[in-house]
């Protein structure tokens, strides 16, 4: 009897020692943990430029096109080529691949609505006009908005006019024309009338905002480190204990700490949805990409973007447009900071799948590298192998 008490009280003080090893956090740092977990993510706001954001049946057609891959040049492309179901709606690849292969990799859609600025250097400032762009690029879908908007009327012509009201008349809209094509189908739009170029543009923006529309349901999935949260907020720390281990807690503290990776990677996304240049490596056999810089006169020279006359509802809603930086160092080869939810499950990284493996993205943010142009914001930070292996066991929390 002695012996097992002996043991008993053995195995005690090594469970109690162990709970005294084990990090605890401060006021402070379980607030900062309360506000990344999913369950504070604020209520999805009306998208005011879009009066079909929330119309079921917009969603339900929106959905359907999604999926289409005859919204495509070659009807092999549709938007789940690349934003695929099953990988949290990307797609695995370095650099996202249509009707050929694109210069930065896909960005996942979860909770994709609560941006502001979408692609990777924000170059669309709404999610409906964002799901105009690959339709008419000529490495995605690479189709054009006249065909697509012919094919809306023959495919979906009665579903379309329940929802967005009568088409116009088509019948003397040539089969192909675009401003942003082929020599034959730019000459094509410019022999077309306003009104004519007007009525396809119309057409071509209802599938955007249906599109959209369905996007806007795609959120993330609750993960180990909600359950953490949760249970941390809660004060039930022995809960929390078992659902994140030592190292994981460890990972958390450094994220949220001494590793500054909460600076950027805030709220219940893990992204503060703005652009920065942190030294990432330029690709191999890319052109130059300057990010930011570059996206600042596409978005303004975008005639569906805020400001233009094919959003919805009044001018209020175009603040982020109108007071957007311009200029200034900080935008060159700044990118927008991705969410981290599901992060581990989806190497490689960065805008164009530069790293393998997030042990690569850490050491690239702990290490701070020159940037080969512009002015990276990281700043070293001294974290051991022990630290930085924490600190990867925390961000897999985020996809588990």
């Amino acid at each position: 009897m002695r012996r097992v008490a002996a043991v008993c009280l053995a195995f005690s003080l090594t469970a109690m020692l162990a709970g005294c090893d084990r990090p605890q956090f401060s006021d402070a740092e379980k607030a900062t943990v309360a506000s990344l977990a999913l369950s504070a993510l604020p209520p999805l706001q009306p998208d005011t430029t879009n009066r079909f954001a929330d119309d079921p049946g917009a969603a339900a057609l929106g959905s359907t096109l999604f999926f289409d891959q005859k919204l495509s040049r070659d009807s092999t492309v549709s938007c789940s080529t690349c934003h695929k179901i099953e990988r949290q709606f990307q797609d695995d690849l370095p650099l996202a691949v249509g009707v050929g292969r694109t210069n930065r990799r896909t960005m996942p859609l979860a909770g994709v609505a609560h941006n502001a600025w979408f692609f990777w250097d924000g170059r669309r400032d709404s999610l409906w006009s964002q799901a105009l762009t690959p339709l008419e690029n000529p490495l995605e879908h690479a189709g054009n908005r006249a065909a697509y908007a012919h094919y809306i009327k023959a495919r979906f012509g009665e579903r379309y006019e329940r929802i967005f009201g009568p088409l116009p008349d088509l019948s003397t809209v040539p089969a192909n024309a675009t401003p942003l094509g082929t020599d034959a189908e730019q000459a094509a739009w410019a022999a077309m009338t306003d009104n004519q170029r007007d009525d396809v543009n119309r057409v071509f923006v209802n599938i955007g905002k249906a599109i959209a529309a369905f996007e806007r349901s795609l959120m993330p999935a609750q993960t180990r480190f909600d359950r953490f949260a949760q249970a941390l907020a809660s004060g039930a720390e022995p809960q929390a204990d078992a659902i994140l281990s030592e190292e994981e807690v460890q990972g958390l503290k450094l994220f949220i700490g001494r590793a500054t990776c909460v600076t950027c990677h805030n709220g219940p996304l893990f992204t503060d949805g703005s652009f920065h240049n942190v030294g990432v490596p330029p690709a191999a056999n890319l052109p130059p990409d300057r990010g930011r810089i570059d996206a600042v006169a596409q978005v303004e020279a975008d005639p569906f973007n805020c400001l233009g006359s094919y959003r919805d509802g009044g001018a209020e809603a175009c603040g982020e447009l109108r007071f957007m930086r311009k200029t200034g160092v900080e935008l060159i080869r700044a990118f927008k900071t991705p969410s981290l939810r599901g992060t581990a499950t989806r190497p490689p990284y960065m805008h164009a799948g530069q790293f393998a493996t997030l042990e690569q993205v850490v050491a690239n943010y702990l290490d701070a590298p020159a940037s080969v142009e512009g002015t990276t914001e990281q700043h070293p930070v001294q974290l051991s192998e022990r630290e930085r292996s924490a600190l990867v066991a925390f961000l897999k929390t985020l996809g588990e």
